[in-house]
């Protein structure tokens, strides 16, 4: 059993839970704080965080430090703080992961929008799993945070399409304040507002009308619990018709935040927030012509709870995510698939057979298979340089899972795939720190290698054994007699691979006797 606990330094406040991970992968919430701050505030109207909100935060999390301690949670594997967009936006965000780390010892991981769909994503398939029908249906999974809105589209258990829109219902609120927009034209502002940002969208959105509508977040889980007058569990999600949310939603805007106060006992900063909040849900809902919201209670501390139960790992369905998303992206830029998905296949096996040679982790075969399937993606702009085509548009693409670094070390995978080896004159090659630089370079030898293997074009070549003899890798490929083509494509191909692994590449059909091969040898 493992006691771990999470912090998400969020728009308007600080919040922690506790949890205990029992052995096989079960949690146990232990505890939760929350602390009121103002990170949203001032990075959204000023881009930096001021110096009393800095040190507000780091009173919070000192604080959260002694409660740790009480609990014996003091291994840094069992602790994980995360930031979403106040920090992510701050031109001082470096200084204030800085000043966090050296005041409490806690370092502050800024997650950008790939990574906190990943997390959703952890946190909320097991709740559609548990409704069959809804799982097999289309869905599309929105959370309103104070910065952003956070979009998922899930088709029968896959997801299709990911995005963050800037609305957040904190954003919303200042406007208001910017402005001074009296009470009588708040709502009409605010409308306005998120119509601007989501009207380039919506006829993307009209694309999965009649999908459900999955709602997270704390304003529209509090609409759910008044209206139904329940509380919205963890393991289930509670239907809220899309017209008591409309009438909920009027009677806030009818209401000052006083009075909100008073009479559901919120604090000012959710007494603001709330109505622009079931705005935005509202106004989706009504794009995707929904008559009900599954409203569900998981948030992101659910999330990387989960994802440390499961020793933060990618699942092998969370991988088949990935690759889905991949081959959307390639047959966008309009790659050679039967060529792409020999090379990737061959790339998958490569990994795997070398792995005492090359030392990495398991999500890096995930990296390398995406890499390959990519690899000739900048032919759609052109094939002259195609290899800087490739990376340029692998780093600026949005693959569900992945984040800007990975997508960064997959560019430059597939810009190595061909040409000239890494110079410390490239960018952004040259600016990554040794580790990275040292695992491009050794996915891309891979990638080489596994080109070659298809150098006819044909696909002939589905299945290899990789073997060490002494200072040499020997490839024996099954059933295939001429290797010719192959073996002249491996000469150009293989230095980068020697240079790496100080190893030599040979190329053997299997079709040759026993002796042959010893001779030969």
């Amino acid at each position: 059993m493992r006691t771990v606990a999470v912090i998400d330094v969020g728009t308007s406040s600080i919040r922690m839970a506790i949890a205990e991970i029992q052995p096989e992968g079960t949690i146990r919430r232990l505890e939760t704080l929350s602390q009121a701050v103002h990170l949203g505030k001032d990075a959204f109207t000023a881009s930096e965080i001021s110096r009393t909100t800095i040190e507000d935060c780091v009173s919070v999390l000192r604080s959260y430090r002694r409660k740790l301690e009480e609990y014996g949670i003091t291994r840094p594997e069992d602790i994980r703080v995360v930031a979403t967009s106040a920090v992510r936006e701050a031109l001082n965000r470096i200084t204030f992961i800085d000043r966090v780390y050296v005041a409490t010892g806690l370092f502050v991981e800024t997650l950008d929008e790939a990574e906190v769909h990943r997390i959703t994503y952890r946190g909320v398939q097991p709740l559609l799993r548990a409704q069959p029908a809804l799982f097999k249906a289309d869905s599309m999974i929105v959370e309103v945070g104070g910065g952003s809105t956070e979009l998922l589209t899930v088709e029968q258990g896959n997801v299709s399409y990911t995005h963050a829109f800037r609305l957040g219902s904190l954003r919303l609120q200042q406007t208001l304040s910017a402005y001074r927009v009296p009470r009588t034209k708040a709502r009409q502002v605010i409308e306005g507002e998120i119509h601007s940002q989501l009207e380039p969208f919506t006829e993307l959105l009209k694309t999965h009308t009649g999908a459900n509508m999955v709602a997270m977040g704390s304003d529209v889980r509090f609409a759910a619990e008044e209206v139904l007058k329940q509380s919205v569990s963890d393991d289930r999600l509670v239907e809220l018709t899309v017209e008591d949310l409309a009438e909920f939603t009027d009677y806030v805007f009818s209401r000052t935040e006083e009075q909100l106060v008073n009479e559901f006992h919120l604090t000012f900063p959710e007494a603001e927030t709330v109505g622009p909040a079931l705005l935005v849900n509202l106004r989706l809902a009504n794009i995707l012509g929904a008559n009900r919201l599954f409203v569900c209670n998981m948030n992101l501390r659910d999330g990387l709870l989960r994802d440390m139960s499961e020793g933060g790992s990618w699942t092998e369905d969370f991988q088949k995510q990935i690759v889905r998303a991949t081959w959307e992206l390639a047959s966008r830029y309009h790659v050679d698939e039967d060529h792409a998905r020999n090379v990737a296949d061959l790339c998958r096996q490569l990994f795997r057979q070398l792995r005492k040679e090359h030392e990495l982790d398991d999500r890096f075969e995930t990296l390398l298979y995406v890499a390959a399937a990519l690899h000739e993606s900048g032919g759609y702009i052109n094939t002259s340089s195609m290899h800087k085509h490739s990376m340029y548009l692998i780093m600026n693409s949005t693959l569900f899972g992945l984040t800007a670094d990975d997508l960064l070390l997959v560019g430059l995978v597939a810009r190595y795939h061909r040409r000239a080896m890494p110079k410390t004159t490239h960018q952004p090659y040259a600016s990554m720190d040794r580790v990275r630089r040292v695992i491009v370079s050794k996915m891309a030898a891979i990638l080489r290698i596994a080109i070659a293997l298809d150098a006819a074009r044909n696909q002939r070549i589905r299945q290899i054994e990789c073997t060490r003899v002494r200072n040499r890798i020997v490839i024996s490929v099954p059933s295939v007699e001429d290797l010719s083509i192959e073996q002249i494509a491996l000469r150009r191909n293989q230095t980068f691979f020697e240079s790496i692994f100080g190893l030599e590449v040979l190329l053997r059909s299997q079709m040759k006797s026993t002796v042959t091969e010893r001779t030969m040898l």
